[in-house]
């Protein structure tokens, strides 16, 4: 803006100042929050004052006499809001990892305010006429591909958020938004509390037989906090299946765990999610129906790599048919295995991973207890996933305990980059605990950006069971996995290369911001790597080779199961997300959410009730617990595990683990943050098209001869041969 301009901009608009803790940037280094400064009553009037001065901000934009330009509206958009953010990040980070009742209250009445915030903003007509403006005139103007890249972002994010729709549409749209936000924060609340308060309760000693001492302390220990003194309690996980079902060797038991996870927030309990879900289905059929789109799925993925939801249908129903026989021969194998250890009963659910685990112990000689014993966590940090990102990147880490955090577990590093100098800020927080949501994700307190001179603060969040006071932190090599999958992401945010925030680090589609991620987890068993880390925590001795040559072997086996669960679940996300607005407004009650369930994963052709999905409706917190989220995104982690398997692929073609591949890795795909078309960046990186081969072999899907052309593009795969599919 030229000085007039901002004279009359100040004389028209006033912008107020906000107050307390996070009016300004934290004076810790990187701006990192200071959590020992924050209490609950600061959120509701942060958020509320950030909200003003938001609004204030974009109302001087729109009252500026100036032209519309790139900088006095697309560029002061992008800076507008900060407030505002500081809070929101701070306050959902928390909610998600150490939330309290009071954190959820205020969750509950602030989600929908501030969903009616960004409409009253993405939704503003004046404020789409000066960005219409830049855009239109966007061929007469010199920008940068990042500036060029921003104005696309900005032009079609309005149209999206519902810019070109008539009044009553748009008033429409912001009603559907503020339901959307209501009921999906309802959901996630819901969900977790089914999770995490309703353990499921054993009533002897006996029944938790074949899990070990420790375990059966931790769940007395765990009943008697809940109120069941004398009893055994085990907390569910997020997913369907249970990481202590293969060590029971009482059935029943299996059982009783197994269902109470598989019917958690079904009406089974008093927490039921389906009218939840029947509402957010129908409020979302209807909003895409207001633009004109068949169905959410089509309205979902208008920024996604894949585009279109038959390019995602399509990829992920090749592999059915090959998907369904092997589930068919690995039961097969499981009944054999049953009879053969003097069972009288076929295989359920329950039994799945204990029998599986048999055989894989039996046919590679695993022993998940003895393998343990080298994945010490301090080490599978430090010496495995550090050393990895300093010989790939040269980056080096400095633990620190001079700043507060936000739970006595969270551990803390400073990064520096290969040049020496200091990268960002890296928070890990490992453990489960009750005010933690299920799973693993990472996210940023502060991003990377060169408007705001800022570097990342990146934290990731496990789930990890935590050892008894005094013993080792051991983990399982699924755990060791996830750590580095995490860290993959965190990466992906330190190294963003961006002068805008929105465009900075993982701010890329929904289906290729796991990919970076994954490709990390190849590292976990890489040789060199594995010799820093692994090591018996009594003994200091390397894990054995052959031991990894075990893990590698057995990785191929039970997709039945493991892949299978995955796809499940990814194609009943897109069966919720193809309704039309009749079709969803006909799911008015639970039965009826049950019904379409049971049909949408019996059309699949899968082993479903073998084999049930990863996750169930009723708990699927990906695609519910969001006005957005996953929501027709769950294949994403199936597409990026195409991209991931072709990347490890070249990685090992050129040599592994050398400065000269991270540095071309870092260069071409992990800098690149959201500016450029995503099979462009692939290709930059490849020197070619992505290539789902690779993927379906490591699946163990297809031998490595018998594989058609199988090259991806923005029109979906190329069919597989039928003998791998």
């Amino acid at each position: 803006m030229d000085p007039i301009a901002d004279a009359a901009v100040d004389a028209a608009v006033s912008i107020p100042k906000g107050t307390g803790y996070f009016a300004t940037d934290s004076d810790l280094p990187f701006q990192t929050p200071d959590f020992s400064a924050i209490s609950e009553d600061d959120y509701i009037p942060a958020f509320e004052q950030g909200m003003a001065i938001h609004k204030a901000e974009v109302e001087a934009i729109k009252a500026n006499p100036a032209a519309p330009t790139f900088e006095n509206t697309i560029v002061a958009l992008e800076k507008s809001g900060r407030m505002l953010d500081r809070v929101a990040r701070v306050f959902f980070a928390l909610t998600g990892s150490n939330t309290t009742d009071r954190l959820d209250e205020i969750n509950t009445e602030i989600s929908p305010k501030l969903t009616a915030h960004s409409d009253s903003i993405t939704l503003d007509p004046v404020l789409f006429q000066r960005v219409k403006a830049v855009y239109d005139n966007r061929a007469a103007m010199t920008m940068t591909p990042e500036d060029a890249k921003l104005l696309e972002t900005t032009y079609e994010g309005m149209v999206h958020a519902g810019a070109l729709l008539t009044d009553a549409q748009r008033e429409r749209v912001k009603a559907i938004n503020t339901e959307l936000s209501t009921l999906t924060t309802e959901f996630s609340q819901d969900a977790k509390d089914a999770m995490a308060d309703q353990p499921v309760i054993f009533d002897n000693r006996s029944d938790l037989a074949g899990l070990s001492d420790s375990d059966i302390k931790a769940a007395a220990d765990f009943a008697a906090e809940k109120g069941f003194p004398g009893k055994y309690a085990i907390a569910l996980q997020n997913t369907t299946q249970q990481p202590s079902l293969p060590s029971m060797t009482n059935r029943a038991a299996r059982e009783k765990l197994f269902k109470a996870s598989y019917h958690r927030a079904d009406g089974t309990t008093d927490i039921d999610t389906r009218q939840l879900i029947a509402e957010i289905a129908e409020l979302r059929a209807e909003k895409a129906a207001l633009f004109g789109e068949p169905d959410w799925a089509t309205y979902a993925m208008w920024d996604r790599m894949a585009e279109k939801p038959a390019t995602a249908l399509g990829f992920m129903e090749r592999m059915v048919p090959a998907l369904a026989a092997t589930q068919r021969r690995e039961a097969a194998m499981l009944n054999e295995a049953i009879a053969a250890d003097g069972g009288d009963f076929e295989v359920k659910p329950w039994d799945w991973y204990r029998y599986a685990n048999k055989i894989k112990a039996e046919r590679y000689e695993l022993d998940e207890d003895a393998m343990m014993a080298y994945f010490q966590l301090d080490k599978v940090l430090e010496d495995g996933v550090f050393y990895m990102a300093e010989k790939l990147y040269g980056l080096t880490f400095e633990r620190r305990t001079d700043l507060p955090v936000y739970h006595p577990d969270v551990w803390t590093y400073t990064v520096f980059d290969r040049d020496g100098s200091e990268l960002g800020l890296f928070y890990f927080d490992p453990f489960q605990r009750p005010s933690k949501r299920g799973g693993a994700w990472k996210s940023n307190f502060v991003d990377q950006s060169y408007l705001w001179g800022t570097k990342p603060v990146i934290y990731n969040v496990l789930n990890i069971p935590k050892a008894p006071e005094g013993e080792p932190q051991l983990v399982s090599f699924d755990w060791v996995n996830t750590t580095f999958h995490e860290f993959g992401h965190a990466l992906h945010g330190f190294f963003a290369d961006q002068r805008y925030e929105s465009l900075s680090g993982t701010a890329t589609a929904r289906d290729f911001v796991e990919y970076p991620s994954q490709v990390h987890e190849m590292w976990a068993t890489y040789p060199e790597v594995l010799r820093n880390y692994a090591k018996h925590y009594e003994t200091g001795e390397t894990i054995p080779q052959a031991m990894v040559d075990r893990i590698e072997a057995a990785s191929k086996f039970n997709q039945g199961y493991d892949f299978g669960e995955v796809v499940e679940a990814a194609l009943l996300d897109m069966k919720w997300a193809a309704l039309s607005k009749e079709e969803a407004a006909a799911l008015d009650t639970p039965e009826k959410v049950d019904a379409f369930e049971r049909q949408s994963l019996e059309e699949l052709g899968l082993e479903i009730d073998l084999v049930p999905p990863r996750y169930r409706s009723t708990y699927f917190n990906h695609i519910f617990s969001g006005p957005a989220g996953y929501s027709a995104g769950y294949y994403s982690y199936l597409w990026t595990e195409m991209l991931d398997r072709d990347s490890r692929k070249w990685f090992i073609d050129n040599g592994g683990l050398t400065r000269a591949n991270g540095d071309h890795y870092r260069a071409t795909v992990l800098s690149r943050g959201g500016t450029m078309d995503y099979f462009k960046m692939f290709e930059n990186f490849a020197g070619r098209a992505p290539d789902v081969t690779p993927m379906l072999e490591a699946r163990g899907l297809i031998a490595g001869d018998e594989a058609a052309d199988s090259t991806v593009s923005d029109d979906g795969p190329a069919t597989v041969g039928d003998a791998g599919m």
